[in-house]
């Protein structure tokens, strides 16, 4: 599906987003689906690597719809995703030469890091603790295979 003759921008990349508004819904009912944070992650530091507004613009919904759906704080996902992007990533990219381990080390990073975080904003604003379960590490498992796909 495109556009127009003259601009030719997929539009499968909106189908996309609605199609993971229908998952992300399915996975607050059903535990086994993970809710695809490494994934989007990893979709959001490509994205900001080619400089692409558009998925920019896409996955910053999708990571609001997954904030909305699983009762995280407003931004807050997006400003960890900048904070780990702007100041941890560049120490690992330079420290590790495999870029599959880079990036299948993206979904690690991105639950531990952003339950810390939200660790550290709970105390910050005298918020309920959130709780480490054992589905995190089965969400780590899973999305570590996708990113080893994509």
């Amino acid at each position: 599906m495109q556009r127009s003759i003259t601009h030719k921008n997929d539009l499968d990349k909106f189908i996309y987003v609605l199609l993971f508004v229908v998952y992300q819904s399915l996975s607050s009912i059903y535990l086994f689906l993970p809710p695809l944070l490494g994934v989007l992650f990893y979709l959001f530091t490509i994205s900001l690597k080619d400089k692409n507004t558009l998925n920019i613009v896409l996955i910053v919904f999708c990571i609001l719809v997954f904030e909305a759906d699983k009762g995280y704080k407003m931004f807050s996902a997006v400003l960890f995703f900048l904070i780990i992007y702007r100041f941890i990533l560049p120490s690992i990219v330079k420290n590790f030469n495999c870029y599959s381990c880079i990036s299948s080390s993206y979904t690690i990073l991105t639950y531990i890091g952003f339950f810390l975080f939200n660790l550290i904003l709970s105390y910050i604003f005298i918020d309920d603790i959130p709780n480490f379960t054992y589905y995190i590490i089965y969400y780590i498992v899973i999305e570590f295979l996708i990113v080893s796909a994509l």
